[in-house]
This record gives structure tokens, C-alpha cells and sequence, in this order.
């Protein structure tokens, strides 16, 4: 080599043969054609030839000289960088130019020739691939680590191929580059920033975007040097994530998106950048915390991502940060979750508690998102999601949020209508979320009107699409309808009658519409439009959109015939879609997208469209049902037993046709459900009769041939079918041949069964009393009088007086229906048939309903055993009492009849709801809930509820609470809608059941030392279980109304014993307790009254005259002055009178301050003792009492206090008249004076004391009724008396005569018959709150304000 440089030195340049010098003398192109003469020559030479090496080395020197270097030709400048790579390659490992500024120059005019290689099309491309693809393989390059501009060389080489890389390069050029950057990296001592920034540029997502060949060179470049890069790496994330040093590169600001694309491409070069992750997730800085999150959302969510299993440590750190405090940032994770479970279904498990947690998030986004990425992951895989996770998306259907709800309802419709009804996932998929179909129907016992709406939509698009084929959607329909629970059927049912009822308010509008124009017409018009308006969203703006659709209709003959035609009742589904595409059509406008108007139309038409229902639809539900007797259908393969599918679709058929009843107007239909008459199933015969009493009003007219087959049918079930089969024939005759009931049947049916009736064969009594007792209803002046004889000497004397069948000694207080007595079921009918035959007669003229009242109270006064002989079961009594007590309720939704029941009578009426038996007091409470929720029952039987706050069950407690719920938003509603009825408020007003709570619970017959700490901690509770709910909506100051209402009563005197002290006295001190309670959970009782309320003079006298002394005197010393008051002069005047309008409710510590807040604390285990100071001041020492703290159960209590109580036992006979002698004596009127009549029974009491004047102690005592103990837990009679609901003891003076009781007017009472039906049908039904408000309430209870008001 020292030989070679020898040579060099002389200057002389020897070029191969045939080739001449090359010199700036020459033109272009013979220094082209020469330059590739030697190239050709350089390319055939190697290593070996070491005289070649020699003889060119001159020539080497000469081609590296600036006169080549810096050529303005770019065709000369490529074949000398080809020559000079050859000449690295043949000279190597040592290159013969040996000045560091020459191979730096060198170099970077190498990598500008690279630079040609861009255009893969030009004739110069193959030239530019040899060079790259020889500085490749030689790694000519290597030679500048020695150098110290290398760094600056590199880069340049970098930036060159990252920018000439392009799609039209194929593998070969794409893998030659890699190996040169590579070789730099792999075999150089360091990697600058600057290089390492000119490969991590190509991972900014900006850039990636840009040149996707560049990224994938640099992921490939990455790849092949992981294990050399990765220290720079660390280095690089260390300076800017650890040390903040954000100036070291200009990437620092990707820095999040750069470690995502890196641990993309490996992962190994993160090893060590990992951990530093885990502290930038703790830091304090909001922005930092979330863009890591967003980095670990990508990371951990990628599909092939194993960094949860690698990182544990990691992992629950970013699962901490579902809880971080930063919003945004708990979004995020949430919005992961369903990459998460997607990608990652191992990951579940540890996911549910965190979005759980999330689910009940205060911000509504986060909920939302909760939602959408389980439902996300349920609709690509229901795998993926286990039940707690769907769980979550259940609770958020009742979330406060309309947005939340409706993402819930609608993401469980989607997720059923793909693994249910489309059957993707298979059955087991479809077992797995058989809920939702339940719970999205639960949905419309909301009272929101935007969830009512969405429950329709989602059941007409997703539960039984109604753009599916008839037969198709009927079968859908059918099955469904049998698989649902019980208050999904109701939820069903009342949606189809909402709809219908909107339906015809609509058609009424339509008729209204087209009447002549006047000021009545346009009065109706309005308040149609207000019924109208309630059932669509947003009522408030709707009323604007419907006026304006009113005016439309009135406009346009053409939009009103269409929409006529869709509410009309032989509509057919395809004609419904027409019609409503029509007119969204024309009332729709192009030039405005976004239209209000068109959307509320579109709300009020998808309503009242029937798109599931019509004759066609009806006919192929038929034979779906038809299928299923024949065991034909696929019942088994939808999982339904053969029986339940068609007990379902009877019942189906039964609520279709109360909704549509002209489309079973087919001579198919009738015949099938004829068919249908003749099964053995009780429960399909009787549904097929409901269903001919609802479709057959035109049957005689269009069916002859169906009539003359049904009729025998009819008859023979009512004289010999199942009892409820022989209600529903009665009526069914009555609904298609009314014109003929009375005429025909009088003697069909009254005489043969009237003359049948045998107390000897009591299994075939039942059916006979049933259609008697439902003859007299429907037709109560033909029948009234020939059944008052049967009532009187059959029913009462022969049938209730006796005992026949000794009962079965049982400690069992009920039985089921199957195993109970025929002659206690024949007994309950015979009540029954009294009840029905009263309000058939629907007067009191002959006294029979003092009568009917008298024979009630004495079955309830003897526990249901009226004869008191011992023979009955307990089964039988309790069925008994039940029985009487809900024909009380019935008889006290007749106005005539409501007016003669005693208060004595209510009270022991009231008694019933805290029956020893569960299945009394529930059944009780049922039936008593269905009467107030219609308005039918008199406002001071809401307050019986009370009484259930000493119910040991605490689902009794709770369904109590939800009745009176119920019932007070029922009469709140509808005092909002009627708001000029304001004469009729003390029938209506909520807050008006205070009086008859107090009053009730003063009479409570366990109530009976007035300063038994125990019972008015009892009272106490029952106070605030209603006050609780009355008192939740402070809505006019109505907590100043309670209080004023509760001052006046203690100034009056209990009107049922106003002479006797401790009566009195029992009375103030429960209004003592009801005012310490108001005083201590209200902050603005003591305002003023809104008005001057008044009390029912039927339970209270006219108050007392205002007095310089104590109002209540000596009445309330035993109370330790818990009934004084030491009032102020203002205090004095203002409770002085009940009837003085003009008082002043001001106190002086009312007219200090003027409390305008009203919160409330509803807590019922909150101390109230000192909460407020007391402007009555009451000295609340027996109050405070009352608040220590007490258990359920209570001690042995003295004999003294024992004997106080009262017992209910055996009366003797020689005491007294029998009872069974009284009660033949009640139905003896000619000689009874009404006093007689009117007072309550001296015999069979509850509850009554011991004969003789000292209390035996030895006395028997029956079951214990009203302070019930749980199943199981059972008291000994030796060691603790139990302690009887019942009468209060029987004081020595008679009863004042009661003063008459406000009721329904007659002539309002008379639309009562058409809804009696109807409930006769509910009766063995569970009642639960229905979902639907009223939309007309019963009109005769607006009536019951002809009580005498004080």
C-alpha cells in the first residue's frame, strides 16, 4: 500500500484501456461515454487484484477531485458516485482517500446521487439502485464513524432515504436501504438525537400520514436495530418524561404518540420506558394524566396487545384512573372499555367493578359512555359481556337523565332483537338476555311521557318489528306475549289501551273539527287539545303544535281525510303506513330540515297508527292459536309449554279485543273462538267469553249462524259452568243480546236456579249464586225484587247462619283456592250476591244496606265465624273476613250506601288491613288501592294505609307506601289538569286525609292508656307514614295547611263520643304527635296558611268558641300537659276557629321570620326532639319520650295494663243473644226504628273486654289479629297475652247517632255501571300501581263533597 502512495505521488492517472483523459476539455457527452467505460472497468475489478488496485489508484484519486464532485451534469455526477462506491468496495477496508474533509465530501455527494432515486421511472434508475445496493452491501458508510462531521453525513443519509422512499419501490430497494441504516446503527459506538429524531419523525402521526413507505421503513429500520436503539430510546423518553428537558429534540411534544407507535412496532423498545408511564399517571398535572390515559387506552386496547399480563403493576395503576377526579379523563377510560372488551375478553373480570362504579358517575357523558361501550361489546359478541356488565345498562334505564335512559333502552332493544329475535348467538344467547324484553317493558310504568313513547317505539321497531310479514309478526307477537312476567303483560296491555285512547280522543278532535264553528265548538276543540297534548313530549311546546295541527285539519280536507282514515277502527296496517308517510309528506317542507312541528306530528302519529293490529293480523294470531291446539305450532322449539302458549294467546286475543274490537268482526274468528268455549281449560274458556262480551255488539246483525251456536253455549255455562265462567256468559248475553236479556231470560235463568238453590249440595250452589248475583246487576229492576226474599231468608238465614261442615282443625290461617270449603266458597258468593244485588237497587229505601252493613260488621266483629260455634277453620274465617271487608269497600263506593256507614263500621273495616292473616291484609290492601286509584272510594279511606305502618312485613310496609304514593300524585295530577273543580278540593286534596288519619288512629283499639309511651311511639310511625309522602312537595305552602289543619282539630271535639273525655283526650294527644312531627320536618310550617281548611263534621263537631283559658281545659291533664297549650294572645286567636276565614295564622315567632326554603328531611329515624323551638308550646316531655329508642318487641306487661287492653275472646250464650239470632233479627226491618238500624251491632265484637266486671284472667283468647309475628316466630300464650285488633271496648252509654256522611250523588253514580264490569274481571287479579294516570276520572266522587262541612 506505502507502494501505491508512492505512485499516487507522481500525478500521473492511468485509466483503463480505451478509455482517453477525462478532463474538463472534453464535451459532456464524451465524458459521459468515457465515465461509464470506466465504470464498466471498476465494476469487474475485486478485491483481489492488487495490480489493478495499483494501476488505478491515481485514477480513484483523480475521480474524487472537486471537478467531478461538484459537475453541473447529474449523468456525470451518478457514474462517479458509482465509480468511487466501487472503488470503497474494491479498496476496502481501507479507502484510498485518507483526508477526513475529502471523505466527508465524498459521502454527502454519495447521498445527494440517492437522492435520483425517487423516480422509479427514469433510464437512470437502475444506475441509482447500483449504487445504493453496493454502499449497501459493503457498508461503505462504516468508514465515517472515524469522522467528525459523521453524525452530520448520517443524518443526511437518513433524511435522503426517508424522503426518496416511495410505493413505486419494491422489496429489493426497500431492503437495501434497511441494511444501510441499519449497518450505521447496529455497528456504530452511538446514535445522536438528531439521527435518532430523523427515524422518529417517520412515527408522527402527521407524517405517517404523509409518506406511509417512510413509516414502514422506519418500523423496519426500528425492528432489524431494536436491541442497539433501545438505549437511545430510554434515554430520549427519559430526558423529556422524567426531566421535563423538552428542548433536547424537536419530537418531544409527540412524545405520547411516539411510545404508542414504538411499543407497536416492538415492545422490547419500551422496556424501560414503561414504569416511568406508571409515575406520569400519578401526576398532579390534569393535561399530562390524560394524554397518558389516552396513550394506555391504545396500548392496552389493541388487539394483539399483552401489556395487561406483562405490566400488571401498570394496568391497576390506569385502572385507578376510572376514578380519577379530572372528568375527561374518567371519560376516557370509559370510552376504552369497549376496545377493552372487544379485544381483551380475559380483561372483563376486571373491568365490571370499575364501570359499575362508573355507571353511577355524577356527570351524565360518563353514564352515557358506560353504556355504549358495554352495548358496543354485547352487539359485535355477547360473550364478551357478562351479566353484570348487561346489569349495569338495566339500572341506567331509570337513570334521572333522559339521554342516559334512552342510550340504555335503546342499546337492550338492539342487543334483543339481534341474539332473540334475529337468533344470532343460538339459544343459549338468547336464554341469556330473556330479561330485557321484561325490563324495557317495565320502562312504561315510568311517568315520564318521553320513556312511555320510547317503550312504543322500541316495541314496534325491535320487539315485534311491524315491518314484518302478518303471520310473521303475529307468531312474534304471540310468543313474546307468553314469555313475558306478569307486569310486563300489564305494561303491554295498558300501553295498547293508551294508544287506543289516544286514538279516539283524536277521532274526536277530527269530529269536533268538522261541527259548525262556535264558541262552545271552539271550547271543546281547545280542551281536546290539552288531552292531546299531555300524551305527547314536552307538553309545553306541543300545545303550540297541536293548536296549529288543529288548524291545519280545519284547513286542509285532505289531511284530515287521511288522518280520519288512520284512526278509524277498520284501518289496515298498510293503510296506516300510507296514511302516515302522506302525511308527513305534505305537512314536511324541504327548504327547512330541521321542522318541529313535522316531529311532533310524527310523535302523535306513531301513536295512534296501528301498525301491528288489523283483521288480517287478528285472523293469523287466530290461527297461530289454532296451530298450538292442534300441536302443530313450534311451541316447544320457542320454549312455551303447548298449554301456557295458548292460555297466552286467549289472553292476548282478550286485551286486543278491548283495544280493537272490529277486527275480530270475521266469521273465522268467532268460529275459533268457539272452539275455544269448548276446552277443558278453565282459564281459555273464560277468555274466549270476556272476548265475545267485548266483539260481539254486532254479532246478532252480521253473524245469525254464529249467534244460534253460541247461545246454547252461554246458557249452559251460566247455570252450570265454573262460577267465573257463568259471571263472564251473564255478561256476555247482556253485551250481545241487551235488548233480549231482560224479556228472554227473567225466567230462563231466575226461575230454575232460584228453585235449585239447595244448602244441602253446596259444590253446586256456587254457579247459581254467581249468575244470580250478576242478574241483579245488570238488570236490578227486574230482578231486585224477587232476589230481596232470596237474600233475606236463602242467603242470610239458611246459607250464612249456618254451619254445616265442621271445618278442618288447622293452625294455618289460609289455604290455597283448590283446598278451601264449598261451603265457605258458597258463602263468599252469597256475600257477593248481597253486595251485587245492592248496588243493583243502588237505594237504601227499605233498609236493606243498613242490613247488608250490620251482617258485614258482624262477620268482621266475629273473626268470620258468624255463629261463633267454633265449627270453622281458620282458613275458612279468614277467607270470610276478607270477604266482608271487601264487600264493605265495595258498598262504600255507592253514594247512597256510603252515607250509612258508621264511622264505627269504617273503623272496623279499617281494622282488616292489619289482619292477623298476610293474605287478608294483602288481598284487603289490594282492593282498596284499585278503589282509591279510580277515584270511587271516599278520601278518608286513603288514610286506612296509615294503619299499615305496624305491619311486621316489610314488603307490605312498602307496597302500603307505594299505594298511597300513588293515590296522592293520581289526585295532585288531576287537580293540575281540572283546575276549576276548586269547590270539589275536599274530595281531591291530598292533604285533606290528615283529619281522618288523626281521627283513625285515635280510635286505633290498641291505643288505650293515653301515656303509653309504646302506642304513640306507634302512632308516631303511622302519623309520618303518610305525613311523609303528603308533606314530600311543599306546593303552596301546603305544610302551613297541615298545621293549620291539625290546630283546628283541637278545637273541636271527636263527634263520635263528643261527651266522653278520654275519647277527647286520645284525640289532641295524637294531634300533639302530628304536630311535633310537621314542626320538626318542615321549615315553613309556620307561615301562613294559603287557606282556612275545613274538617268533615261526620268526625269532628263545630270548634269551640276562643277562650282567655287553655283551649282543651282539663281534658289534658293526664297528659303531663301533653295536650296544653300556653299560647300567645295571637296563637290563642288563631286557633280559636275553624270556621273564621279571616284569622290571623301569624304567630309571633311566624311574623319573625318568613321561611322560604322547603326542604324537608324525610328521615323517620331522625331525633326530632330539638329541632325546632315549639311555637305551640307543648312541654314535649311525653313527645320526647316517645323518640328513645325502642325494639319491635315488647315486654311482659303488667296485669294492670293487661286488663286495660282489649281482648278479643268467645262471648258466652248465656250472656247475651246468639249472633246468629241478631242477624236473622237485621233482616226483620218492618218495626225498626233507623237509630236501631243505624247503630253499630251489639254483638260478635272484636276485641271486647271480659263479662264480668273483674277481668278474668282465664279468659280464651283466638288468634291474634293486627301485631302479627313472622312465620315461624311464634309467642307463647302463657308468657305473653297476645294482643287483639279489633273494636275498642264497648263503653256503657249508646252511640250518639251518627250525623249523615257525604257521598256520590245518585245521578252521578249511574255512569258507575259500565266501569263495575270491568273490575268484577280484575277482582282475582294481583294488583299492582298502574302505569296510566286517569285520563277522565270516575265523575260520582267528585260528588262526595255533599258532606256537611264544619
Amino acid at each position: 500500500m506505502a507502494h501505491s502512495k508512492a505512485r499516487a505521488t507522481d500525478g500521473k492517472v492511468t485509466y483503463p484501456p480505451g478509455v482517453k483523459e477525462i478532463s474538463d476539455k472534453i464535451s459532456k457527452e464524451e465524458m459521459v461515454r468515457r465515465l461509464k467505460m470506466v465504470v464498466k472497468t471498476f465494476m469487474d475489478m475485486d478485491q483481489d487484484s492488487e495490480e489493478e488496485k495499483e494501476l488505478y489508484l491515481n485514477l480513484a484519486l483523480h475521480l474524487a477531485s472537486d471537478f467531478f464532485l461538484k459537475h453541473p451534469d447529474k449523468d456525470v455526477r451518478l457514474l462517479v458516485a458509482c465509480c468511487l462506491a466501487d472503488i470503497f468496495r474494491i479498496y476496502a477496508p481501507e479507502a484510498p482517500y485518507t483526508s477526513p474533509d475529502k471523505l466527508k465530501d465524498i459521502f454527502m455527494f454519495i447521498t445527494r446521487q440517492l437522492k435520483g432515486l425517487e423516480d422509479t421511472k427514469s433510464a437512470q434508475f437502475n444506475r441509482y439502485f447500483y449504487l445504493l445496493e453496493n454502499i449497501a452491501w459493503v457498508k461503505s458508510y462504516n468508514i465515517c464513524f472515524e469522522l467528525e462531521d459523521s453524525n452530520e453525513i448520517f443524518t443526511q443519509l437518513y433524511r435522503t432515504l426517508f424522503q426518496v422512499i416511495n410505493n413505486g419501490h419494491n422489496q429489493k430497494v426497500h431492503m437495501h436501504m434497511v441494511d444501510l441504516m441499519s449497518s450505521i446503527i447496529c455497528e456504530g459506538d452511538t446514535v445522536s438525537q438528531e439521527l435518532l429524531d430523523t427515524v422518529l419523525v417517520n412515527l408522527v402521526p402527521a407524517h405517517k400520514n404523509l409518506n406511509k413507505q417512510a413509516y414502514d421503513l422506519a418500523k423496519a429500520l426500528l425492528k432489524r436495530t431494536a436491541q442497539a436503539i433501545e438505549p437511545y430510546i430510554t434515554n430520549f423518553f427519559n430526558q423529556v418524561l422524567m426531566l421535563g428537558k423538552t428542548s433536547v429534540s424537536d419530537l418531544s411534544e409527540h412524545v405520547f404518540d411516539l411510545i404508542l407507535e414504538l411499543y407497536n412496532i416492538d415492545s422490547h423498545l419500551l422496556l424501560s420506558v414503561l414504569p416511568q408511564l406508571e409515575f406520569k399517571l400519578k401526576s398532579n398535572d390534569n393535561d399530562e394524566r390524560l394524554q397518558v390515559v389516552k396513550l394506555l387506552a391504545k396500548m392496552f386496547g389493541a388487539k394483539d396487545s399483552e401489556l395487561a399480563a406483562q405490566n400488571k403493576p401498570l394496568w391497576q395503576c390506569y385502572l385507578g384512573r376510572f376514578n380519577d377526579i379530572h372528568v375527561p379523563i374518567r371519560l376516557e377510560c370509559v370510552k376504552f372499555a369497549s376496545h377493552c372488551l372487544m379485544n381483551h375478553p380475559d380483561l372483563a373480570k376486571d373491568l365490571t367493578e370499575y364501570l359499575r362504579v362508573r355507571s353511577h358517575d355524577p356527570e351524565e357523558a360518563i353514564r352515557h359512555d358506560v353504556i355504549v361501550s358495554i352495548v358496543t361489546a354485547a352487539k359485535k359478541d355477547l360473550s364478551l359481556v357478562n351479566d353484570a356488565l348487561l346489569n349495569f345498562v338495566k339500572e341506567r334505564t331509570l337513570d334521572k337523565r333522559w339521554r342516559v335512559r334512552k342510550e340504555a333502552m335503546m342499546g337492550l332493544a338492539s342487543i334483543y332483537r339481534k341474539y332473540s329475535l334475529q337468533g344470532e348467538g343460538g339459544r343459549e344467547a338468547s336464554k341469556q338476555i330473556s330479561w330485557i324484553k321484561d325490563k324495557l317493558l317495565h320502562i312504561y310504568y315510568q311517568n315520564s311521557i318521553d320513556d312511555r313513547l320510547l317503550v312504543e317505539r322500541v316495541f314496534a321497531q325491535y320487539m315485534v318489528p311491524h315491518n314484518l310479514e302478518t303471520a310473521e309478526r303475529m307468531k312474534c307477537l304471540y310468543y313474546l306475549y307468553a314469555t313475558l312476567d306478569t307486569n310486563a303483560v300489564k305494561a303491554l296491555n295498558e300501553m295498547w289501551k293508551c294508544q287506543n285512547l289516544l286514538r279516539h280522543h283524536v277521532k274526536d278532535l277530527l269530529d269536533l273539527i268538522k261541527k259548525p264553528k262556535s264558541e262552545a265548538s271552539s271550547k271543546a276543540v281547545f280542551a281536546k287539545v290539552m288531552v292531546i297534548t299531555r300524551n305527547l313530549p314536552d307538553p309545553g311546546k306541543a300545545q303550540d303544535f297541536v293548536k296549529k295541527l288543529a288548524q291545519v285539519l280545519d284547513d286542509d280536507e285532505r289531511i284530515r281525510d287521511q288522518l280520519e282514515t288512520l284512526v278509524s277502527p277498520t284501518c289496515s296496517c298498510k293503510q296506516a303506513e300510507v296514511c302516515v308517510r302522506d302525511i308527513t309528506k305534505k305537512l314536511g317542507s324541504p327548504k327547512q330540515p330541521s321542522n318541529p312541528f313535522l316531529e311532533m306530528v310524527k310523535f302523535l302519529l306513531e301513536r295512534i297508527a296501528p301498525v301491528h293490529i288489523d283483521t288480517e293480523s287478528i285472523s293469523a294470531l287466530i290461527k297461530q292459536v289454532n296451530k298450538s291446539i292442534d300441536g302443530t305450532a313450534d311451541d316447544e322449539e320457542e320454549g312455551v309449554p303447548t298449554e301456557e302458549a295458548i292460555r297466552a294467546g286467549l289472553e292476548l286475543l282478550k286485551v286486543l279485543s278491548f283495544t280493537h274490537p272490529v277486527s275480530f268482526h270475521s266469521a273465522e274468528t268467532f268460529e275459533s273462538l268457539l272452539g275455544c268455549l269448548k276446552m277443558d281449560d278453565e282459564k281459555v274458556a273464560e277468555a274466549a267469553l270476556q272476548i265475545f262480551k267485548n266483539t260481539g255488539s254486532k254479532m246478532e246483525e252480521s253473524f245469525p249462524h254464529i249467534k244460534s251456536v253460541l247461545l246454547p253455549v252461554l246458557q249452559a255455562k251460566a247455570k252450570r259452568g265454573p262460577p267465573r265462567q257463568a259471571k263472564y256468559a251473564i255478561h256476555c248475553i247482556n253485551a250481545i243480546w241487551s235488548h233480549l236479556f231482560v224479556k228472554c231470560y227473567l225466567f230462563v235463568f231466575l226461575q230454575p236456579l232460584h228453585k235449585g238453590l239447595d244448602p244441602a249440595n253446596l259444590e253446586q250452589l256456587i254457579t247459581p249464586l254467581t249468575t244470580l248475583g250478576h242478574l241483579a246487576q245488570l238488570a236490578p229492576e227486574q230482578f231486585a225484587a224477587p232476589l230481596k226474599s232470596l237474600v233475606a231468608n236463602f242467603i242470610v238465614k239458611d246459607l250464612l247462619m249456618n254451619d254445616r261442615i265442621p271445618g278442618k282443625k288447622t293452625t294455618k290461617l289460609w289455604v290455597p283456592d283448590d283446598e278451601v270449603s264449598p261451603e265457605t266458597l258458597a258463602k263468599i258468593q252469597g256475600i257477593k250476591l248481597m253486595v251485587r244485588w245492592l248496588l243493583g237497587v243502588k237505594n237504601n229505601q227499605s233498609k236493606s244496606g243498613n242490613s247488608t252493613l250490620r251482617m258485614l260488621t258482624a262477620i268482621l266483629h266475629s273473626d268470620g265465624d258468624l255463629t261463633e260455634q267454633g265449627r270453622m277453620g281458620k282458613p275458612d274465617m279468614s277467607r270470610l273476613r276478607l270477604a266482608a271487608a271487601c264487600a264493605l269497600l265495595k258498598l262504600a263506593q255507592e253514594p247512597c250506601y256510603h252515607e250509612i256507614i258508621t264511622l264505627e263500621q269504617y273503623q272496623l273495616c279499617a281494622l282488616v288491613i292489619n289482619d292477623e292473616c298476610y293474605q287478608v291484609r294483602q288481598c284487603f290492601s289490594q282492593k282498596l288501592h284499585r278503589g282509591l286509584c279510580r277515584l270511587r272510594l271516599p278520601l278518608e279511606y286513603m288514610a286506612v294505609f296509615a294503619l299499615c305502618a305496624k305491619d311486621p312485613v316489610k314488603e307490605r310496609r312498602a307496597h302500603a307506601r307505594q299505594c298511597l304514593v300513588k293515590n296522592v300524585n293520581i289526585r295532585r295530577e288531576y287537580l293540575k289538569q281540572h283546575a276549576a273543580i276548586s269547590d270539589k278540593l275536599f274530595s281531591l286534596l291530598p292533604e285533606y286525609v290528615v283529619p281522618y288519619t288523626i281521627h283513625l288512629l285515635a280510635h286505633d283499639p290498641d291505643y288505650v292508656k293515653v301515656q303509653d309511651i309504646e302506642q304513640l311511639k306507634e302512632i308516631k310511625e303511622a302519623l309520618w307514614f303518610v305525613l311523609e309522602i303528603i308533606m314530600a312537595k311543599n306546593e303552596n305552602n301546603s305544610h302551613a295547611f297541615i298545621r293549620k289543619m291539625v290546630e283546628n282539630i283541637k278545637q273541636t271535639k271527636d263527634a263520635q263520643a263528643p261527651t266522653d273525655p278520654k275519647t277527647n283526650e286520645k284525640l289532641y294527644t295524637v294531634c300533639d304527635v302530628a304536630m311535633h312531627i310537621i314542626m320538626s320536618k318542615s321549615t315553613t310550617y309556620s307561615l301562613e296558611s294559603p287557606k282556612d281548611p275545613v274538617l268533615p263534621s261526620c268526625f269532628f263537631t263545630k270548634p269551640d268558641k276562643p277562650k282567655s283559658a287553655n283551649v282543651l281545659g282539663a281534658v289534658n291533664k293526664p297528659l303531663s300537659t301533653a295536650g296544653k297549650q300556653l299560647q300567645s294572645k295571637a296563637s290563642r286567636m288563631e286557633t280559636a276557629s275553624n270556621d273564621d276565614s279571616s284569622s290571623n295564622p301569624g304567630s309571633p315567632q311566624r311574623s319573625k321570620t318568613r321561611h322560604d326554603s322547603t326542604e324537608m328531611d324525610h328521615s323517620e329515624n331522625e331525633d326530632i326532639t330539638g329541632s325546632v323551638s315549639a311555637p305551640i308550646n307543648h312541654s314535649f316531655s311525653l313527645l320526647q319520650d316517645i323518640e328513645k329508642p325502642r325494639g319491635r318487641k315488647r315486654g311482659v306487661t303488667s296485669g294492670d295494663d293487661q286488663d286495660s287492653k282489649p281482648k278479643r275472646g268467645r262471648k258466652k250464650a248465656a250472656t247475651n243473644t246468639t249472633a246468629a239470632a241478631e242477624s236473622e233479627d237485621q233482616w226483620d226491618e218492618d218495626n225498626r226504628p233507623e237509630d236501631e238500624q243505624n247503630s253499630p251491632p251489639k254483638k260478635g265484637r272484636r276485641g271486647r273486654p271480659p263479662k264480668s266486671a273483674t277481668p278474668s284472667q282465664d279468659t280464651p283468647s283466638k288468634g291474634k289479629r293486627g301485631r302479627k309475628k313472622e312465620r315461624g316466630e311464634e309467642e307463647s300464650a302463657e308468657s305473653t297475652p297476645q294482643k287483639r285488633r279489633g273494636r275498642p271496648p264497648k263503653s256503657a252509654q249508646p252511640p250518639a247517632k251518627k250525623p249523615v256522611r257525604g257521598g256520590r250523588s245518585k245521578a252521578a253514580a249511574a255512569k258507575d255501571d259500565s266501569e263495575e264490569e270491568d273490575e268484577e274481571e280484575e277482582e282475582e287479579q294481583e294488583d299492582e300501581p298502574t302505569p296510566k294516570v286517569p285520563e277522565e276520572l270516575h265523575e260520582s266522587f267528585l260528588e262526595v263533597v255533599d258532606v256537611k262541612l264544619t
